[in-house]
């Protein structure tokens, strides 16, 4: 089933491309297969969250960009642009999630050959099954400490004088997320086994980290995720949990909604279920990957504990 799911979504993400982007790679060819000499090394983090931990990693010593940050727009439809060829071909070290969910940057990576490039996969990184139904790593809290040591690990090979400060930034970049962890553990002890609805699968791993109980069927998320048609008992299925209140909260993903989508917000929101956006790249103004997870959570919290809806995070420190 998922590798079914998952070629409905690489044709959603790749068919925009198409001619324009392969005319652009083959242009570019060897003239950009290798990172420019001297100056401060490149590293893009094609989710902004990727980019935001590798900026907290390599400091004044690393130039970090993102690809995907726009937290108005589908990442699924994003359209590649000879720019994003160009900096991919110069960087020397690129962050991508793996699993699908970016697989157009395989291409460039592919056609823009640069030997002196180190690509870290997240999937490949965590030790992933190929076939893992869920893309959206950055919501373990796992997955980005291991990122900020594979990054620092890099940044020292490009950088050997300063390598004792980039793994002093790992270092640092996991202890800060105590608070996140700390909220968490919080959230498990008290509200432990709380059942909750999703639309599609992008915050699964926070709420099973939260000891919620996810109720929607698996399917009906991937269906949405991918943009296929859900089965009609997947369908009546969450239906009837949000008509019966099975639920104490329903969970949607903020960056793409559709008729469907929205008649799930509708129902929840006739039967007094409240709903908490969550966000496929960081939210701005003002997030790091730390702040967003923990904002993320205490959304969760009000929204179990106070039957408070959160359709859209508030700029970092703003308070509700």
């Amino acid at each position: 089933m998922y590798h079914l799911a998952m070629k409905s979504l690489l044709r959603s993400v790749q068919r925009p491309l198409g001619l324009a982007l392969a005319l652009t790679l083959t242009m570019l060819g060897v003239a950009c297969s290798s990172a420019p000499s001297g100056g401060t090394p490149r590293a893009i983090g094609v989710e902004s969250q990727y980019a935001d931990v590798l900026a907290q990693i390599g400091g004044p010593y690393i130039r970090v960009q993102s690809i995907l940050s726009n937290p108005n727009t589908d990442p699924h439809a994003f359209e590649a642009s000879p720019a994003v060829v160009r900096e991919v071909a110069g960087a020397s070290l690129v962050v991508m999630n793996g699993l699908g969910y970016d697989a157009w940057i395989e291409r460039i990576l592919a056609a823009a050959e640069n030997r002196r490039r180190t690509v870290i996969d997240v999937r490949e990184l965590l030790a992933l099954p190929r076939d893992t139904v869920n893309p959206h790593l950055w919501y373990d809290p796992r997955t980005m400490p291991a990122v900020a040591a594979a990054a620092a690990r890099a940044f020292a090979a490009l950088q050997p004088a300063h390598a004792q400060y980039f793994n002093d930034n790992a270092q640092r970049f996991a202890a800060s997320l105590a608070p996140w962890k700390r909220a968490l553990a919080s959230f498990r002890k008290r509200y432990g086994g709380t059942p909750v609805a999703v639309v599609e699968p992008v915050a699964n791993a926070l709420l099973e980290a939260a000891g919620c109980r996810i109720l929607t069927p698996l399917a009906l998320q991937v269906a949405i995720m991918n943009g296929t048609d859900p089965a009609p008992q997947d369908l009546a299925s969450e239906r009837a949990l949000l008509r019966a209140g099975k639920v104490k909260v329903l969970i949607y993903n903020q960056q793409v909604t559709s008729p469907l989508t929205a008649s799930f917000l509708q129902l929840a929101q006739a039967h007094h279920i409240p709903v908490v956006a969550v966000y496929e790249t960081m939210p701005q103004p003002g997030y790091h990957y730390q702040s967003w997870m923990l904002a993320e959570t205490n959304a969760l919290r009000a929204a179990v504990a106070e039957g408070v809806s959160t359709r859209t995070l508030l700029p970092a420190g703003a308070s509700r």
